[in-house]
This record gives C-alpha cells, sequence and structure tokens, in this order.
C-alpha cells in the first residue's frame, strides 16, 4: 500500500525538496516506525520502515547528492541493518531520531 502522495513525490516533487527536507520527511517515517514498534504493531511498523527506505532511496537517485551520496548511503544502510538486520551498527532509536531531528530543524529555518 503506498501513501497518498507517494507517488507525486516519486514524479517529480521529491526532487524540488532540499536535502534537510528530504532527510527530514525520511526521520518522520523513522520515528513513525519506532513508534509502531514501540507500541508492537508489527503491519504499521512495516509500512513507516519501507516508507522511510523508499524515501532514502529517493533521495540517494536525486542528482543534486552526488558529493554526498556517501552519507546518504550509510544512513540508509542504519535504517536497513537497524530495522530488518542484525543491528551490526548497534544503532538504538534516539540515535536513529537525533540524526534525522537536525536536518528536520534545519528544513523548518531555511523556510
Amino acid at each position: 500500500e503506498n501513501i497518498p502522495g507517494y507517488f507525486s513525490l516519486a514524479n517529480g516533487r521529491w526532487f524540488t525538496l532540499t536535502l534537510c527536507e528530504q532527510l527530514g520527511n525520511v526521520g518522520s517515517e523513522v520515528g513513525r516506525a519506532l513508534n509502531w514498534q514501540k507500541k508492537n504493531n508489527p503491519e504499521y511498523f512495516q509500512k513507516a520502515a519501507d516508507r522511510a527506505l523508499e524515501l532514502l532511496d529517493l533521495t540517494v537517485s536525486d542528482p543534486r547528492w552526488s558529493n554526498r551520496l556517501k552519507e546518504i548511503l550509510l544512513s540508509r544502510n542504519l535504517v536497513a541493518d537497524y530495522f530488518y538486520g542484525q543491528n551490526e551498527f548497534q544503532e538504538t532509536p534516539e540515535k536513529l531520531e537525533k540524526y534525522f531531528h537536525y536536518f528536520a530543524v534545519a528544513a523548518r529555518k531555511s523556510r
């Protein structure tokens, strides 16, 4: 199931957002996934975690960020490993939320 507007994001609107806006939106989905995980709702957790990774994939595919690709791919790997892997990077919900929170704050300040 896709969120309403996901296709509009994939069809170009995502590529009009700044990097901070993109990663701030990713952080919202990461936060949702963590909340659903805490509430023991696997269905909603899965949807939010998948959306976070889909949005990260869109960010990776944005040609404007080729100079930041290493960092973006690392953040994608951290999220994927935390939600679906063995958590080899030993991430915590707090560290994940904090990382993405800074992008959301920066995006709001630049409006």
